[in-house]
């Protein structure tokens, strides 16, 4: 198939968990033989690296700059637009709008469109041509709450509760345009299908289980392991209470335990905060694999967010038994006890990791057992897989194969 896609990213260097999706599923549906040219606005320019770890799979690269988040025009349109912020700060894009327009005078397949909040420059060509689009949404954006507000001051509580309604709004506006609306978890199915109308099919997050198969972790090495884009502040807001109310009581316990923090992003005022010797801050790790083999177990104590984590998928594939809480294990089907360890007290988490700390054989079990539900589940083969059947079900894909029939 001939595929258009947009993003509102570049999806090299996968420094999160969006951008690790795009970049397999693009590699997945290339390798599976279909044409897909990308269209990208970005924050970030293209560099030499990204593109060669994109153009392989791709007949065409398109990178187009996305005006400065500071920008005047971008404060007036959070304010004043009738766009959610997130919308706002992606869209009202001419230079965007216009090279889609161009874009559209070729036939497609496929036209792919990732997160509604990217959407806006897209709606009016969209509109002109009738042409037909899938939407992907990562989360249920409008109930992320502070997961997406965070970051703003205590008193603008007003504000945040205006752009969620605005956001509830815009959801429903284009999830009813889309022909279908592709969900990541089965709970975020159901919504979507109530606010589009139709069903929402179901993509998995997935992982490279093949790149994480050498991995055999260490243990008995009394090292945690937790990884993040700390651009998304449900990952400072783990660390921050893993640090704070969490580690405190373990080290109380097992002194000796470390806590390895890698990520993106990783902010320089955490070292200044938080200094204790065993905290090792690794930043940006491109390959993880060997600080997998170094550690014990991932420690993932996430109380924000949305989606399923890919950071987890990651770890159990690598056969790293994981202890986290509900959002961190959320549209898993997964067992507490079999797959992971968990819970959502600071106190109780504490006592599971010592406890599972001094049990190598017991992290032995839960690793396999994760490694095991990933590989069944979770390979990026079988996302690719699932998107090419949403393909299929688009009425001019329909056509095409009862014509070649």
């Amino acid at each position: 198939m001939k595929i258009l896609w947009t993003l509102p990213y570049l999806p090299w260097p996968a420094t999160s968990g969006g951008k690790t999706r795009q970049y397999h599923l693009l590699r997945a549906l290339a390798a599976r033989g279909h044409r897909i040219t990308l269209l990208v606005q970005s924050k970030t320019p293209l560099d030499e690296a990204s593109r060669a770890a994109l153009e392989p799979w791709l007949d065409r690269l398109i990178v187009l700059p996305r005006r400065p988040l500071r920008s005047l025009e971008t404060l007036l349109a959070v304010l004043f637009a009738p766009y959610p912020m997130l919308a706002t700060i992606n869209g009202l894009a001419e230079p965007l709008q216009q090279r889609f327009r161009q874009l559209l005078d070729e036939p497609w397949d496929v036209v792919q469109i990732e997160h509604s909040y990217s959407f806006q420059p897209f709606e009016q060509p969209l509109r002109e041509r009738e042409q037909a689009f899938i939407l992907t949404e990562h989360n249920v954006e409008s109930a992320l709450g502070a997961a997406s507000y965070d970051r703003l001051p205590a008193w603008s509580k007003p504000f945040t509760l205006y752009d969620q309604w605005r956001y509830r709004r815009w959801e429903t506006r284009v999830f009813r345009q889309a022909a279908r609306v592709v969900a990541v978890t089965e709970q975020d199915a159901l919504t979507l299908a109530r606010l589009s109308g139709k069903p929402a099919p179901v993509v998995v997050n997935g992982v490279d289980c093949g790149h994480y198969a050498s991995v055999q972790p260490d243990f008995s090495s009394q090292r945690l392991l937790f990884i993040g884009n700390y651009e998304y502040s449900p990952n400072l807001d783990a660390v921050q209470w893993a640090l704070d109310d969490i580690l405190p009581r373990l080290w109380a316990v097992n002194p000796d335990v470390r806590f390895a923090i890698c990520g993106y992003a990783l902010p320089d005022s955490f070292r200044q905060r938080w200094t204790d010797p065993r905290i090792e801050w690794q930043g940006f790790v491109p390959d993880l694999r060997d600080l997998q083999r170094r550690s014990a177990l991932f420690f993932a104590p996430l109380r924000q967010g949305g989606g399923s984590k890919l950071k987890v998928l990651e770890a159990m594939a690598a056969g790293l038994p994981v202890v986290t809480t509900a959002q961190g294990c959320s549209g898993l089907q997964v067992e507490n006890g079999e797959h992971y360890l968990g819970s959502e007290d600071s106190a109780f988490l504490a006592q599971i990791l010592a406890q599972a700390l001094a049990d190598p054989e017991r992290l032995r079990r839960i690793g396999t057992a994760g490694r095991a539900y990933v590989l069944a589940r979770h390979d990026w083969s079988a996302a690719a897989a699932q998107l090419e059947a949403v393909y299929h079900q688009l009425p001019s894909v329909k056509e095409q194969v009862s014509v070649c029939a």
